[in-house]
Formats: C-alpha cells, sequence, structure tokens
C-alpha cells in the first residue's frame, strides 16, 4: 500500500517513514501541505497520512484540496490539535480517522487497517487466492498452510498481484508500490522479486502477460 504522509516535523516524519516501511507500506513524504495537494493530483497514493499544523497552509485546506478532486482517498488526521471541535471539523471535511499525538504505532497501524477495511482497499486481514494465504495483519505468507519466509518487498509486490487479482499490473504500477520517491529501483528489479517469488510459491500462480507485467487469476468457484 502507498501512503503518503505529510508532516512538518522532520524527526517524526523520519520515524515515521522507517515504521511504515517496516510494516510494508510504501511511503512518500512532504512537509508542505501545497506540495501534499499537487503531489495527489499528480499521482494519488492509496491513503494518506496528514499533519493539520502544517507551515504553509492549514491541514483542513490541505484535505479540502484532497477531496476537491479525490472524494474517497483515505485520510488518516495525525495532529497535536485534540480538541473536541477539532475532531469535529475535520471529520466534517472529510478525513476518515483521526489520531492525536502523541500516540502509539500499534494503534496508527490498526487504524491505517480499519480506514483499509472500511474503504475497500483490504477487505480482511487475510486474503486467500489457489492455496496461498496472505496476512496483512502479521505480514505471513502460506502456502497450504505453510509458512513461507519473503523479504519485505517480495511480500508488498505480492499483496498487490493478490489485491487486484484478475487484474493485470504493470511493472510501473508495481515499482510505484514497492519503492518511495529517491529510492534507486534497478531495471530489472521487479523481475527478480517475481522470479524470487515463483520459486516459493506454487506453480503458474503468478503469470506474465507478455509486454504488459504480471497477475493472479481470480478464483473460478
Amino acid at each position: 500500500m502507498n501512503v503518503l504522509l505529510v508532516e512538518d516535523d522532520l524527526d517524526l516524519a523520519a520515524g515515521l517513514v522507517k515504521a511504515l516501511r517496516r510494516e510494508g507500506f510504501t511511503v512518500n513524504h512532504v512537509p508542505y501541505g501545497r506540495e501534499a495537494v499537487l503531489s495527489v493530483k499528480t499521482e494519488a497514493p492509496d491513503m494518506v497520512i496528514l499533519d493539520l499544523g502544517l507551515p504553509d497552509i492549514d491541514g483542513l485546506q490541505v484535505l479540502q484540496g484532497i477531496r476537491s478532486s479525490h472524494r474517497s482517498l483515505p485520510v488518516l488526521i495525525l495532529t497535536a490539535r485534540d480538541g473536541l471541535d477539532d475532531k469535529v471539523m475535520a471529520l466534517d471535511t472529510g478525513a476518515d480517522d483521526y489520531l492525536s499525538k502523541p500516540f502509539e504505532m500499534d494503534e496508527l497501524l490498526a487504524r491505517l487497517r480499519v480506514v483499509a477495511r472500511r474503504l475497500g482497499t483490504s477487505q480482511n486481514s487475510k486474503i486467500e487466492l489457489h492455496g496461498v494465504s496472505l496476512d496483512t495483519r502479521h505480514h505471513e505468507v502460506l502456502v497450504d498452510n505453510i509458512p513461507v519466509k519473503v523479504s519485505r518487498r517480495e511480500y508488498m509486490l505480492l499483496m498487490a498481484l493478490m489485491e487486484n487479482s484478475g487484474r493485470v499490473q504493470t511493472k510501473e504500477m508495481l515499482e510505484q508500490k514497492l519503492y518511495g520517491w529517491g529510492e534507486e529501483v534497478v531495471s530489472n528489479a521487479i523481475e527478480v522479486h517475481v522470479s524470487n517469488l515463483r520459486k516459493k510459491l506454487p506453480a503458474d500462480f503468478i503469470k506474465t502477460v507478455r509486454g504488459v507485467g504480471y497477475s493472479i487469476s481470480k478464483p473460478t468457484n
């Protein structure tokens, strides 16, 4: 899942980026509100974590800007403003959830999962296809109920494909989900991750659509 973090406290942002990436998120960070609005309009993430006290424009203006172009994009407010009026105003403006600083990382992760489920990004904590199970809460992959060890980016790639079963994911789409801005991406990185995953998963689980990308077929029931 690709997350845009809008936070002007650089130390806090660095910690959040590190923690979220460790949990399997692809995270891009901007410290300014106008930059966030432009970023969402140019290339919408899967979710936004938004501080309200930004140095250029208020976070609620950012939220309004996001909602003007993306009505259903999940936005979680993460701010030091903890008054009831602040929470009501943010939720009425279009936020999906509100978490006051200071906070516990486990609670933030839980709230991200709730927002994802509510808006359909992830229907539940487990995705099961053709004998492969991916547990998004515990970051586990099982094949026929046997745990399989995968790297962080292998897990992220597999989740992107399983969440979009029946739809082809291009190399560019997968790179956006696996790598943040400024991260170096070697030309054959996706091919290498797919090759490594295929050694751990059932034969033909990940299909190559020549000249386009990769896909996992939907169950036929």
